[in-house]
């Protein structure tokens, strides 16, 4: 059975770099193959794991419906578009990666939203792991691209503000009564002491933190330096708080 696990958080929180982080880790833990989706129309993810992306679900559908197609015979439209869905996926030892993309319009990202959804759901059986990197905010929790997940990390940076987002996602999710087997808050980029206005913020909401990821200057480094996460030292501080999570997460 395919382990399922989604990240959310405000923008700038380092969803990415935490994603990134746990695909190392199931990597280097022999959970492959592997299936990373990029679900934000500004699609990062790729840099990150350093794969080069050049077709994206968007930029298919795009490509679709501006082109005039000669369908091949006994294929309907829907079923060709489908086939044609398989070119966005970037393929790598122990780790595949589809990207959403740009939408049809400005700002639109419903419909490769709608199918990327549903090519997940074709695809991930063939996969030990998903790792569903969303865009920043709550609408895709509207749009129902974060359900059935086994494990939903909430990521916020080391802010009030973070936290505040990450109070407004649990209680979207409540609302919406979305199928996510257990969702836990993660603290990134944190110094060397938690600030007391962030401790604060936590304890009035009620959140209790799953584990906290320390400022990494390694991180930085690298995403200058155009250099794949996934190459990150095991020294690294990062890489020793995303394991250490993830090995209890697993365990249980």
């Amino acid at each position: 059975m395919t382990i399922s696990i989604a990240i959310a958080g405000k923008g700038g929180s380092g969803k990415t770099s935490t994603a990134s982080l746990i695909i190392r880790y199931l990597i280097r833990k022999g959970l492959v193959p592997v299936l990373a989706v990029d679900a934000d129309g500004n699609a990062n993810l790729g840099e990150s794991l350093g794969l080069t992306v050049d077709k994206t679900i968007g930029s298919i559908i795009a490509a679709f419906n501006d082109d005039k197609i000669s369908i091949p015979s006994g294929l309907t439209k829907g079923a060709y578009l489908e086939r044609k869905l398989n070119e966005a996926i970037v393929e790598s030892k122990g780790l595949d990666l589809i990207s959403m993309g740009r939408g049809e319009g400005t700002g639109c990202y419903c419909y490769p939203n709608t199918v990327l959804k549903k090519f997940i759901d074709e695809l991930q059986d063939n996969y030990a792991c998903l790792v569903l990197d969303n865009e920043a905010g709550m609408e895709h929790l509207s749009r129902h691209t974060t359900e059935n997940i086994d494990e939903l990390f909430i990521i916020s940076d080391h802010s009030v503000k973070g936290v505040r987002t990450a109070a407004r996602i649990i209680e979207l999710i409540n609302e919406l009564k979305l199928s996510v087997g257990r969702q836990s808050v993660i603290i990134n980029r944190v110094p060397q002491a938690m600030d007391n206005h962030v401790i604060q913020e936590l304890e009035q909401l009620k959140i209790k933190p799953l584990a906290t990821i320390p400022l990494d200057g390694e991180i930085l480094k690298y995403d200058l330096e155009k250099i794949s996460l996934l190459d990150l030292p095991d020294s690294s501080e990062a890489v020793k708080a995303v394991g250490q999570f993830m090995d209890a997460v697993l365990d249980k």
